[in-house]
């Protein structure tokens, strides 16, 4: 058997150590660079890269006034500029089409299902079913576009050109609703109204010096696409203004269907959905948190946005709505981050500064795209002036292309003969047989004087920063004649809010608490009471506390950890006594270990003026007022309640002074009112010494309910700290069974 040949020996790669910064500049920049620049970040024009290569490229198909053409091959033909998949190219469509509604002043006139942009589930046609051409709107966004009137790169391949930037007579950027996520940094650009972003570009025109109040009281708020109303906060705005950061709050707009009994949204906020929002509704339904409701649907139609509530017999739907607003979000915020690209540079700006490098970008438009006309006239007048020489001697032109023997001698001889350039002997060498009389010609140079009158205009508007404005004044005037809308976006004044409050949707009534010793909670109402169910229990489980109340009260729950816990009685619900009830350490989310000690319920405007009887191991004691465990927010969890430097034996609500017996473990109890112990305001305070114990010794219990001890009154002391009496024998035996 022929021996197999040896393999050679494998050549492992070699590899080089190279630093984290080195690797992060030449790898990880460029495409952060890349992201910022080249897709995420919109530009002066209000147009991301994808946006602005769409846009052209139908500009570039004619379809800005012929008729509208399949989607699929606007697809296909923006492929040339974007060399992205067609799905994410016809997103960018969809997001521009007058079906989707994101836009107040979309740029793309269309036909078919687009979606709509209030809804995540509601999906667009595919691409070859739907049709497009470029709105109306784009006249103003093309305007002057093959007059370099902006510069041209070549594309990706480099087999055409298209531009950096189109020369938009408005300030879209601010017109448009822009987002946008690169990489260390975002985009958030609400839309404001196009009649007052004109206005304001006009007075910032005319007073450079414009304040962001001044501004205001032009360009009121931002205005956007899904209506909704806008609180209006002008501290607020102003930082936007001045800044480009901040936020707006939004609230849904609805109507009270009395006959049907039902509300109906209308408008949300443009920052959610509608399944964002029944999601949310779902969710509270099923947690009992919305017991108003019978039921909710969508009913979006092709007349617009619907939402409709079915409401139960006599709810408020204004009080409704407060809750709606503060548990869902038919109230939302929109965080405006003011990021755009100035020149490939990023760069957050406020509005005054946006409309401001908007106006430089504008003229600087203006100013090449007159250039470009100036230099056709110049070129038109230079040729005329030409053909106005033939005047004098049409027969010397004659004569001079007659007696040309070579073609290519006629240029030099007609140069030679009428003292004219080049340019203006191909010009009139080129001119018709039938037009070489002097009418025509005379007609021709009538224009020399109309020329250059043109050309000493256009030379003083290039030259004049004034005139250029004017200009662009004169266009936003128009553009805001023709294309205004009145706001969508209403304002309300923050007094008009009426702040929810959670008590006035409680349902109040009578119930019955109970705390048992291993922690498990009822609330029981009075008429289950009057029913002939027993409590039920665990094993070797009792009564801590049982107390009436109503449904609105609050609860404060101490534990053996120095910790208090609050809740309301309205968050547990009510049950059977047969039931077992809500294990609290699990309901509160206890710590490890936790147990509860003490529970006591206030009604709802009671102020809570007693005390808190603190009796610990050290035989110390302290009473530490009610008041001082009131918290002015919502705070479930209360650290340091009291003193933690000695295991605590009992606590106790005080709400007038009672009897105390204090047993120790050297089966010896004093019997003490609770007005010797002295009060402390601070919750940590360690108290006094009530029981005098010898070294070793310790208090094991403290016991308000002592008619189980017949002897109790003969080991009562007034005075503090005091020394045990000997429990009698059968007082003995109490303590011993208790303590087993």
């Amino acid at each position: 058997m022929p021996k197999k040949p040896t393999p050679p020996p494998v050549q492992h790669a070699e590899i080089i150590a190279q630093p984290i910064t080195e690797t992060i500049i030449k790898n990880y920049m460029p495409y952060t660079m890349s992201v910022i620049v080249s897709r995420a970040i919109p530009e002066i024009d209000g147009f991301k890269p994808s946006h602005r290569k769409l846009l052209y490229t139908m500009y570039k198909m004619g379809l800005l006034n012929g008729p509208r053409t399949k989607s699929t091959n606007v697809v296909g033909q923006t492929m040339k500029l974007n060399p992205h998949g067609d799905s994410a190219i016809y997103e960018t469509l969809v997001r521009l089409t007058r079906g989707n509604e994101a836009l107040l002043h979309p740029f793309i006139d269309s036909k078919g299902t687009f979606g709509k942009h209030y809804s995540t589930d509601m999906d667009c046609a595919a691409s070859r079913y739907t049709e497009v051409k470029l709105d109306k709107l784009c006249e103003e966004i093309f305007e002057g576009i093959d007059r370099d009137s902006v510069e041209f790169i070549d594309n990706y391949d480099s087999t055409q050109k298209e531009p950096v930037l189109l020369p938009t007579a408005f300030p879209n950027i601010l017109v448009s609703p822009n987002l946008g996520v690169a990489v260390g940094m975002a985009s958030s650009i609400c839309s404001f109204n196009l009649a007052e972003i004109c206005d304001g570009t006009i007075a910032l025109m005319k007073n450079p010096g414009l304040t962001e109040d001044e501004l205001l009281g032009i360009v009121v708020a931002p205005d956007f696409p899904s209506g909704a109303n806008l609180i209006y906060d002008r501290a607020s705005l102003r930082e936007i203004y001045r800044t480009g950061s901040g936020g707006v709050r939004l609230r849904a707009r609805w109507n009270y269907d009395k006959k049907n009994n039902c509300i109906e949204i209308v408008q949300i906020p443009y920052s959610t959905s509608l399944e964002v929002i029944m999601k949310r509704l779902t969710l509270l339904v099923k947690e009992g948190k919305l017991k108003e409701i019978t039921d909710f649907r969508d009913e979006i139609d092709i007349s617009g946005f619907r939402l409709t509530l079915d409401l139960r017999r006599d709810v408020d739907p204004d009080k409704l709505m407060t809750k709606l607003y503060k548990l869902t979000p038919l109230e939302d915020n929109f965080d405006c981050n003011f990021n755009l690209l100035i020149v490939g540079v990023p760069r957050q700006l406020g509005v005054i500064g946006i409309l401001s490098e908007w106006i430089s970008f504008r003229l600087n438009c203006l100013r090449r795209e007159y250039t470009f006309t100036l230099n056709q006239k110049r070129e038109k007048l230079h040729l005329l002036l030409g053909l106005s020489k033939i005047l004098l001697d049409i027969d010397l032109a004659i004569s001079i292309i007659r007696g040309t023997k070579a073609e290519k001698e006629v240029i030099p001889n007609l140069m030679d003969g009428f003292s004219i350039d080049e340019p203006q002997a191909e010009f009139v060498a080129e001119i018709k047989l039938r037009h070489l009389n002097r009418e025509y010609i005379i007609n021709r140079t009538k224009e020399i004087e109309s020329l250059q009158k043109e050309i000493e205009e256009l030379e003083s508007i290039i030259g004049s920063e004034t005139k250029l404005k004017s200009v662009i004044a004169s266009q936003l005037r128009g553009i805001k004649t023709k294309y205004g809308q009145p706001r969508r976006t209403q304002l309300i004044s923050p007094e008009e809010i009426v702040e929810y409050n959670e008590e006035e949707f409680v349902e109040d009534y009578n119930v019955r608490l109970i705390l048992t010793q291993e922690g498990y909670f009822k609330k029981i109402t009075l008429l289950s009471l009057r029913g002939n169910d027993e409590q039920k229990f665990k094993e070797g489980d009792a009564i801590r506390t049982a107390q009436d109340a109503t449904n609105t009260a609050e609860l404060i729950f101490f534990t053996d950890k120095a910790q208090a816990y609050k809740a309301k009685v309205s968050d547990f619900d009510a049950i059977k006594a047969s039931a077992l009830g809500d294990f609290i350490p699990a309901k509160l989310e206890f710590d490890e270990g936790e147990r509860v000690m003490a529970m006591q319920c206030f009604g709802k405007n009671e102020s809570p003026d007693k005390n808190w009887v603190f009796i610990f191991e050290n035989g110390k004691g302290v009473r530490v007022p009610a008041s001082a465990y009131e918290t002015k927010t919502n705070r479930r969890r209360l650290t340091g309640a009291y003193s933690g430097t000695s295991p605590i034996i009992a606590i106790y609500y005080e709400d007038e002074p009672f009897d105390l017996l204090l047993i120790s473990s050297q089966e010896r109890g004093i019997l003490i009112n609770t007005a010797l112990i002295p009060e402390k305001t601070t919750r940590t305070a360690v108290g006094v010494q009530l029981f005098t114990l010898k070294k070793d010794h310790k208090i094991t219990a403290a016991l308000r309910d002592h008619s189980s001890y017949p002897s109790a009154a003969k080991y009562r002391k007034i005075k503090l700290p005091a020394t045990g009496v000997t429990l009698e024998e059968y007082d003995v035996e109490k303590q011993q069974v208790k303590l087993i």
